[in-house]
């Protein structure tokens, strides 16, 4: 890390976060939806996004395919890989909520030590996990990607929830959680819209 010593950053001379949040008029936060592929955690982001953009609410998706295809393309699925993943999406989505965005992360994110290591990025305090729940065989029967099959078939390997373990919350953890396998998208929107909106108001505005 000796190369840090040649870095000086300008933070300090940069506009708040503070200030654009009133120009904005809503408070920045990160919603971290995570669960088995397949459970629902892309289309919540996507309906939610919808829904605070027809409030007028600036809002940023990260999705895990999306960022796999791009930003880190380079990373596998090995535990150390599936670490750098989140540490590197982690600091993306701390740049956006620096600029008073609402971000919305879809990612299966299966260890609670990889939960822990987006918190500790980003921060506790703006910092909300979210369980998007359905069972594994729920996963399976919708199987949008055709993974489910190809793990099956033994084409993929260390495939979540069938030879990698997906790691729930403790029943002490203050994670959301909505099960879509029992509600529907309209009902799983409005139960978390409920929850969002008090939480990106922005009373100083």
């Amino acid at each position: 890390m000796s190369h840090l010593k040649d870095i000086h950053t300008e933070f300090y001379r940069m506009l708040s976060r503070s200030d654009k949040e009133v120009s904005l008029r809503q408070r920045g936060r990160v919603f971290w939806l995570y669960g088995l592929s397949g459970s629902g955690k892309s289309t919540l982001a996507n309906a939610l996004e919808r829904a605070l953009f027809e409030r007028g609410i600036l809002t940023k998706i990260l999705d895990g395919d999306n960022i796999r295809s791009r930003l880190n393309s380079d990373l596998g699925f090995s535990d150390l890989d599936r670490k750098e993943n989140i540490r590197r999406i982690a600091e993306v989505a701390r740049l956006f909520l620096e600029s008073g965005t609402v971000v919305f992360t879809s990612f299966i994110t299966p260890k609670r030590e990889l939960r822990s290591l987006a918190q500790s990025i980003i921060g506790p305090s703006d910092f909300t996990p979210i369980f998007v729940q359905a069972s594994y065989e729920t996963c399976a029967a919708r199987d949008v990607k055709g993974l489910y099959a190809k793990a099956e078939a033994g084409g993929v390997s260390n495939f979540t929830g069938k030879d990698s373990a997906f790691e729930e919350p403790m029943p002490n953890d203050t994670d959301w959680i909505v099960t879509t396998d029992l509600q529907s998208e309209d009902q799983s929107v409005k139960l978390l819209l409920d929850k969002i909106v008090p939480l990106i108001a922005n009373k100083k505005s």
